[in-house]
């Protein structure tokens, strides 16, 4: 099958990622055809000189599919095919009227399987046996033994189920190419004269000013610099509500903006962005094979010769051992040839494995390589960083305490909304105070301590106990107050006038939503969620504790982390790490699998996991072990369907009860049971349940 292209891919800039989606899975010889060809190609055109031989005695020797003529030959080899069945059927038996038959099935053989032939021969010539190689022997051998209507119509129903395989195959490619035409090949740019612009995205420099209109898709990734609108985002994090946008938040290509008009600044040109990142990840995973594919492969390699030896041995030993007539025995032997050919059988896991990828890949969830995505069945148990993965990595306000003050709020938001700390923005935007917040003079950064401020002729103060103690401003009631939510791993602020303390706020970093029940779906698919984290024991267990998870390591160093996940690795078996990709790289490549949490394309993550969750729902983590779990089932379900298949058709043929039609049939009709089989996972549904 030659490798068809992809929407958009004739537009793409130079260096743009290539999707090649093939049964050959990057083992093929040939060099991908350029854009013009496989714009062709998805037309119907000629397949002529794609033959998918493997030159350098790799791993798809079996499945060597051969130039596949278009449409109308096909037609016209069928309809001659046909010819020459109903002339061997109802036409005298003189030899013109049988050369005019056998002339006619020649010209549908050549019609169907010329391209076939030519691959063929280059395996042989090259020592391979592919499936090209092996309907080119045996076509011809019925041909030369008299069955020429059966051999004319065997090639011509041959070719065509490839075309239909070939049709199949493309929704596996498709649904990953698809990612190629969501980004736009134009660009507003706004130009040095304040002018708009329209110019190729591929043009557009970082720093660049870009717009787009309601409704627009964003050509490339940036960071908001006017306007506000809510942007579908689902095409890169598989999030499917729309995300609220203002200045300062960041947006990436192929997304929707869904309300008002948005301005940004370019921050990553054409061929760098989120989106070609992802591209080009799933185009690299499908060179990383799943073990059950490298397993197959390796079986067909053997397979296949085998099949060919057990043929000579039915054609020349059947007759001198078992008395059967040298035509008969020939015959039963290219019909083996036939049936046993393992295109169903390599077909039966890239398929698969590519489907996989690409649901995957429609949830925010991207797999960096088929090996992990079959591997990830047997994870045993996840170790969650906390800061980041399991919480928000923000601090916000949780709490709050008044100690006899009615306007402390509207103090405490003063003060904070003047400083750069981040518990300080916390609490002023936890407090969201009204316009007309009082005017702060004479503020003052007290470093290590808070701030203090003079508001309507009295100081304030706004910081820790240390600020508190030092004021002489700390009692039991307070000590009390600050004592609870301490426990709870919350950091305490508090305010105070020069007489008393008047307000407690707690910060804590909050959990993520969909934390408690990412773990709870883990311990129903009987994994062990354990929590490793930098951060005091306080702050982690409250956090552990709310999301569910019940073993908890606190205050770990990088290497801490390292032996923790050895001994987990040894506890438990197959163990996952799920972090921010950045802090916990060690731990990352140290787990047997690594889940990063992408934050929408951090590069560090990208290049680090072996596992990517694009919108940082850690529910994704249990889903991809679904995933795996359904892949590998489905490959099971392919391998057993291809092989269960041949061998009732293997039996059938060496009691003389197979014919070379229903060779062909059994083999073809493997075929697309297994591709029609592997492309339900790409029913998005399935990681869900």
């Amino acid at each position: 099958m030659s490798a068809q292209a992809t929407p958009g891919a004739a537009s793409r800039p130079a260096g743009a990622p290539r999707l090649d989606v093939s049964c050959c899975g990057g083992g093929c010889s040939s060099p991908p055809p350029p854009a013009s060809e496989k714009s062709s190609t998805l037309k119907g055109e000629s397949h002529e000189g794609h033959d998918h031989d493997n030159a350098s005695g790799g791993d798809h020797d079996g499945h060597d599919h051969g130039a596949l003529p278009g449409w109308g030959r096909l037609a016209a080899a069928l309809v001659a095919a046909t010819g020459a069945e109903l002339m061997d059927l109802l036409g005298p038996d003189t030899t013109p009227w049988r050369v005019a038959g056998m002339a006619i099935a020649a010209a549908a053989i050549l019609l169907a399987g010329l391209g076939i032939y030519r691959s063929g021969l280059r395996s042989l010539m090259r020592g391979k046996l592919g499936i090209s190689a092996l309907m080119a022997v045996a076509v011809t051998g019925a041909f030369l033994i008299g069955q020429w209507p059966e051999a004319a119509m065997v090639m011509a129903l041959y070719a065509l189920a490839e075309r239909i395989e070939d049709r199949a195959v493309g929704r596996a490619r498709d649904a990953i190419g698809a990612l190629l035409a969501l980004s736009p090949d134009q660009a507003d740019v706004r130009g040095a004269d304040g002018q708009w612009r329209t110019v190729p995205a591929a043009e557009v420099a970082v720093d660049d000013t870009v717009r787009i209109r309601p409704g627009g898709r964003v050509p490339l990734d940036g960071v908001i610099t006017s306007g506000r609108s809510a942007v579908d985002e689902s095409s890169v994090t598989g999030e499917s509500l729309a995300v609220d946008k203002v200045p300062g938040d960041p947006v990436y290509a192929g997304t929707l903006n869904a309300q008002s008009e948005l301005e940004f600044r370019v921050t990553a040109a054409a061929g760098q962005t989120t989106l070609d990142r992802i591209i080009r990840a799933v185009e690299q995973a499908q060179s990383a094979r799943a073990p059950t594919q490298r397993f197959v492969d390796r079986f067909a390699a053997v397979y296949t010769p085998a099949v060919f030896v057990m043929a000579i041995a039915v054609a020349v030993g059947a007759p001198l051992l078992l008395d059967w007539t040298w035509l008969d025995a020939i015959y039963r032997a290219l019909v083996l040839l036939v049936i046993a050919c393992p295109c169903a059988l390599v077909l039966a896991t890239p398929v698969t494995v590519v489907s996989g990828l690409a649901a995957g890949a429609r949830r925010g969830i991207l797999i960096k390589g088929g090996n992990w995505l079959e591997l990830a069945r047997g994870v045993r148990a996840v170790a969650f960083d906390k800061t980041g993965t399991v919480t928000a990595g923000r601090p916000a306000l949780v709490g709050r305490e008044t100690f006899g003050s009615d306007g402390a709020a509207d103090v405490a938001a003063a003060l904070a909304g003047r400083s750069d700390h981040p518990v300080s923005k916390a609490i002023a935007a936890g407090l969201d105070a009204p316009a007309g917040m009082p005017e702060v003079e004479d503020f003052t950064a007290l470093p290590g301590r808070g701030v203090q401020g003079r508001i309507a002729g009295t100081t304030w103060l706004l910081g820790n106990r240390r600020l508190a103690q030092e004021k002489g401003l700390w009692t039991d009631a307070v000590e009390a107050a600050a004592a609870a939510h301490e426990a709870q791993g919350r950091s305490v602020t508090l305010l105070a006038d020069g007489q008393a303390v008047r307000a407690l706020f707690a910060v804590a970093d909050t959990l993520r939503p969909q934390a408690a029940q990412a773990v709870a779906d883990l311990r129903a698919l009987g994994i062990v969620p354990v929590m490793l984290t930098g951060d005091h024991a306080a702050a982690a267990q409250a956090a552990a504790r709310e999301a569910g998870i019940d073993e908890v390591q606190a205050s770990l160093l990088p290497e801490h982390k390292l032996a923790a996940i050895a001994a987990l690795q040894q506890k438990h078996g197959m163990t996952a790490m799920a972090g921010d990709g950045i802090n916990d790289a060690p731990a990352l490549a140290k787990a047997d699998i690594g889940f990063a949490m992408g934050g929408a394309g951090t590069d560090v993550a990208m290049e680090t996991a072996d596992v990517v969750i694009m919108n940082d729902d850690l529910r994704r983590v249990a889903e991809t072990v679904r995933l795996s779990r359904r892949t590998h089932a489905v490959l099971m379900q392919n391998i057993a369907l291809a092989l269960g298949i041949k061998a009732v058709f293997f039996g059938l043929a060496l009691a003389g009860h197979a014919t070379m039609w229903m060779a062909v049939f059994a083999d073809m009709g493997a075929s697309l049971l297994v591709v029609a089989n592997g492309l339900r996972m790409l029913r998005s549904e399935s990681l869900s349940k």
